[in-house]
């Protein structure tokens, strides 16, 4: 897929700014600048300076100047791509900067595919595939907890893991395959006790990096948090003052909102996309009912769930706690009493005696709020991202992992069963050829296709 083709793309956002950059990288690329580069400070040559040095000088279009610019040049191997590459920092003016694109395109330089700079650095080997994925994560990263698994990730963390994985399980499938060639002698390269041993160990990481993916989407993706009850009792207020702005409608009407208000805020370096419900009562206003048809949905799509209780209509107060726990048995939901401006202390401890975890607050006056939040980061379970584990929040990774624990269950299966050779070594083959698909070992152009179409161009 590497072609000799020079490609360029502006690699700052689009629109108007102080500065702009723009990338072109190919092996010619930096001999194509050098003819429309015209140096501040002496008649310099940019195929013969050194690698990872800034020059100021004109761009040049015949004896026109479109812009002073900075250019920096990076010569291969040692550049992103791999490639030779230059970056020319222009003034952000729009003009500016599709007048230097246009200059070069129509000097035989190609506008860049989504992704193709970071395409170009898989395929010279300057990173492998789940590193590339983790440049895109970096991009989108919008907390503190998704640049952390971004950067751990594209820095190789997770990559090192899964090659250790491979290379351990390499080692073994070679013996095994020996043996194959020398089925007639009936002889054993490969130790089965110690070899059962590291299929065990390798299930055992597999199985921890599986169940990792629950923490890492979550943490990537912002966590999914529903605001139910009963209608009136603040859900809308209760979110305005998480927010703090007047997102939500509020009203004394029951019923006011009729479809999910969502949100998304960060609570201590986590995400979370907070959605206020509609009410949950029997009514018979039909655009209210599918309202609350909704609020189900939401429900079943949390990650966690705020049930807000009214302080005013507190009788059977776990009888409604255990109800909506039945109902979601594998749901986190958080118990709160809002408007405790109308509780005396002795009412709220008698409450919270009643109750664990339970949490009374006044949305209205925003009294209460931090406790929620504090709540809301312990929830968050952090602890995994805290210890630098490695924690998997690519949903193609996951399936990878989840084919490649199928395959170690089947050579499981074959060795206690005493199984041929021959049979469980095909499964050690796949196991192999999932874990390679990770990191890139193993690809297709179609994968590679589809991975690559969801970068920014010029990235």
């Amino acid at each position: 897929m590497i072609t000799n083709e020079t490609i360029i793309a502006l690699a700052t956002s689009s629109g108007v700014g102080a500065i702009a950059m723009i990338r072109l990288s190919g092996e010619d690329s930096i001999k194509i600048v050098n003819k429309f580069f015209q140096s501040k400070l002496g008649n310099k040559d940019l195929t013969t300076v050194k690698s990872h040095t800034i020059h100021l000088g004109n761009i040049m279009d015949n004896n026109h100047i479109i812009d002073e610019v900075l250019v920096s040049v990076f010569k291969n191997p040692h550049s992103y791509t791999g490639e030779n590459v230059v970056e020319i920092s222009c003034h952000g003016s729009v003009y500016i900067q599709q007048e230097i694109l246009q200059l070069f395109i129509k000097n035989g330089v190609r506008n860049a595919n989504a992704g193709e700079f970071t395409l170009r650095a898989f395929l010279n080997g300057k990173m492998d595939l789940s590193q590339a994925e983790a440049v895109a994560d970096l991009i989108a990263s919008n907390s503190a907890a998704s640049h952390q698994i971004a950067l751990s990730q594209m820095r190789g963390g997770f990559s090192s893991e899964i090659q250790n994985l491979r290379q351990q399980l390499l080692n073994f499938a070679s013996l095994i395959e020996l043996e194959l060639d020398f089925a007639e002698e009936d002889v054993e390269f490969a130790d089965r006790t110690e070899f059962k041993n590291l299929i065990s160990k390798i299930s055992n990481l597999l199985k921890r990096l599986i169940d990792s993916f629950a923490i890492g989407n979550v943490l990537k993706n912002g966590i999914p948090v529903a605001i139910v009850g009963e209608p009136n009792v603040g859900k809308s207020t209760l979110l305005n003052a998480l927010l703090n702005e007047e997102k939500a409608i509020v009203s004394h009407i029951e019923g006011t909102t009729r479809d999910a208000i969502e949100d998304e805020i960060n609570i201590d370096g986590v995400a979370y996309r907070f959605i206020d419900t509609a009410g949950i009562r029997n009514t018979e206003d039909f655009v209210e009912n599918i309202g609350i048809k909704k609020t189900f949905e939401n429900i079943d799509k949390a990650q966690l769930v705020l049930h807000l209780i009214d302080a005013s209509k507190i009788e059977k107060l776990q009888e409604k706690v255990s109800d909506l726990e039945k109902k979601y048995p594998s749901k986190k939901i958080l118990t709160i009493i809002n408007k405790s401006d109308l509780l005396n202390e002795l009412e709220i401890s008698e409450l919270k005696s009643q109750l664990s975890n339970l949490i009374i607050l006044s949305a209205k006056h925003k009294e209460g709020i931090h406790e929620l939040t504090t709540t809301l980061t312990h929830l968050a379970n952090k602890g995994a991202l805290s210890n630098n584990e490695t924690i998997v929040s690519n949903s193609r990774h996951f399936e990878a992992l989840n084919n490649a624990l199928n395959s170690i269950k089947e050579v499981q299966k074959g060795i206690e069963a005493n199984t041929s050779t021959d049979l469980f070594a095909i499964d050690i083959r796949q196991a192999l050829f999932h874990l390679g698909e990770i990191t890139g070992e193993v690809t297709t152009e179609d994968l590679l296709g589809n991975i690559f179409a969801n970068f920014c161009i010029g990235k």
